[in-house]
């Protein structure tokens, strides 16, 4: 009771107390993540040392991916105004890079490890993950991994993501694993394409695993669709026609719908002579670019939904994936275990029956071995006999329950869910099968009444946040008076960011209220939380929500 406190415990304290500075709707959902928590344990799916609220990232996720060439690194350099990634027309770097804020105004490279084992990261033990996928790659995961620090304002509060470019006939399937892992996970996921290649067969693999795989994604919106390095097509006799042709192949991949964005460096570009043309170019590019970084800024708002809708999407998973998969689960494990029983003791039993019979032991009706006179003659040895057939019985059960569970469970991870769904659903199993449960229950250990009843109570408080949020930025009656946008004279807020056709992007101060980090080399996204109330940048109050003011 008065023990040291966990380290999950000491985790959620600090992301309680960082939400509570920064968001507090946020820092209500993970009391609603602990109460699914409580369901979780009860359920088997969790050990006590774990917790959702670990496997949510807190912290706005911006995923820059596409062909190699087509000009991601130039683009993140442009955003940040660092020239923190390399650039060429080669691929020049083939690992996943995460980009977060630090105080040192030094840039500094970290190896995949610092990934791997901060569960502050989105890659919190992702070499297991690559172990699984191919064996021998969970111990290279400084191959596929690694950690950039940067001193732009413009990442205080995001992680930026940069991945290797999809030109391999086949990408590794650890590769893949880390795409997918990466998608799922961020608020935001720029896909690049060259302008210089714009026909199908030069992005195939992008245009199959980050096109094909995601239209049908629910949250297929937070995916922009970019032609970087379109002033090459001002040499065409119709420009129109590359920004054509690779929306083509964009709908031969099934994407018909959505918004496509053109645009190139500027101090990277070929030189247009036709003065008409040169600004219809530049007026083009200024527009998009605007677009983009505006959806950018709005990442700090999704962030919220998203970790509602994981939530909310947890709760509906063990209501309508684990606990129906679990119970037919118990159903087939108790069908085997029966059928088993029936088939080995009828055996012994037959085989006994048999061997009594050849060996003269029935007088009729009765059973009259001589070693069986001799044991009703002395009790003691009879019960204890019978004691110890009792438990050869009773073990041999518990080894075929064993075997059948074996069996049930390996049916099971076939089953077409996603992996971290089957890993619950395994852990579970494992709890529902063990010695001391019932073999004739009819329900899983630990669903209940009351489980149901808190699962309800988290899909409720779920409804609630987001229309929480809905009226932070909506009001259908519009009977609240509208707020005065501040200008950029306004204390702690600059000028919105804004590209000019003709000049880099002005780069806005960061929004009153960004936490200032502890004074570490990396400012990390979910556990960070300042011992002392620090000053924000622009001298505001923390905002909520992601919220710009």
């Amino acid at each position: 009771m008065f023990g040291r406190p966990s380290a999950l415990q000491q985790r959620i304290k600090k992301l309680r107390s960082h939400l509570a500075q920064e968001n507090p709707l946020l820092l209500q959902v993970v009391k609603s993540f602990r109460v699914l928590d409580g369901v979780a344990y009860r359920l088997g799916m969790l050990d006590d040392t774990a917790s959702f609220t670990t496997r949510v990232p807190w912290w706005p996720m911006i995923s820059v991916m596409g062909t190699f060439s087509s000009g991601k690194s130039t683009f993140i350099n442009f955003y940040l105004e660092e020239k923190i990634q390399q650039t060429g027309n080669q691929a020049v770097d083939d690992k996943f890079t995460v980009i977060c804020y630090s105080n040192d105004e030094v840039q500094r490279v970290l190896p995949g490890l610092a990934l791997d084992a901060d569960p502050r990261f989105p890659f919190y033990q992702m070499s297991r993950d690559l172990e699984a996928v191919a064996a021998g790659e969970g111990s290279r995961v400084d191959s596929y991994l690694q950690l950039k620090t940067c001193h732009s304002e413009h990442l205080r509060g995001k992680i930026v993501i940069d991945s290797p470019g999809f030109d391999a006939d086949e990408q590794r399937t650890a590769t893949l694993k880390i795409t997918d892992h990466i998608v799922d996970l961020s608020d935001l996921v720029l896909v690049f394409f060259d302008a210089r290649h714009p026909e199908p067969g030069a992005m195939q693999d992008t245009l199959e695993h980050l096109v094909a795989n995601t239209v049908r994604r629910p949250d297929a919106n937070k995916f922009l669709y970019i032609l970087n390095q379109i002033d090459n097509a001002a040499r065409e006799d119709n420009p129109e026609e590359v920004f054509g042709a690779w929306q083509r192949a964009l709908a031969q991949k099934g994407l018909t719908a959505g918004r496509f964005y053109s645009t190139y460096d500027l101090d990277a570009a070929i030189p247009i002579d036709n003065p008409t043309l040169r600004e219809r170019f530049e007026t083009r590019r200024a527009a998009d670019v605007d677009a983009i970084l505006e959806r950018i800024e709005q990442v700090e708002v999704e962030r919220a939904y998203r970790i509602i809708g994981v939530l909310e999407k947890t709760a509906h998973a063990i209501e309508e994936q684990l606990v129906p998969t679990l119970r037919e689960a118990r159903r087939r494990w108790r069908r085997r275990t029966l059928w088993l029983d029936g088939i080995i003791f009828g055996a012994i039993g037959a085989g006994l029956l048999a061997a009594s019979v050849w060996a003269g032991y029935w007088q009729g009706l009765t059973f009259s071995a001589p070693w069986f006179i001799w044991l009703t003659e002395h009790p003691v040895i009879l019960w204890l006999s019978l004691a110890a057939l009792a438990v050869a019985t009773v073990y041999v059960h518990f080894r075929l329950r064993r075997a059948a569970a074996n069996g049930v469970a390996a049916a099971m991870r076939a089953l077409d869910y996603d992996s971290e769904i089957l890993e619950w659903m395994e852990r579970a199993f494992e709890q529902n099968t063990r010695a001391w449960q019932p073999l004739f229950g009819a329900e899983p250990a630990g669903w209940s009444t009351a489980t149901r009843k808190r699962l309800a109570q988290v899909l409720a408080e779920a409804d609630s946040y987001v229309q929480t949020l809905n009226s932070r930025f909506t009001d259908p009656s519009g009977h609240s008076k509208p707020r005065r946008a501040r200008s950029g004279d306004d204390k702690g807020k600059a000028a919105p960011r804004r590209v000019s056709a003709t000049a880099s992007a002005e780069r806005s101060e960061p929004p009153p209220g960004s936490l200032a980090p502890e004074p570490v080399m990396v400012a990390p996204p979910a556990d960070f939380v300042r011992e002392e109330p620090a000053a924000s940048p622009g001298g505001g109050d923390s905002v909520a929500s992601g919220e710009r003011r």
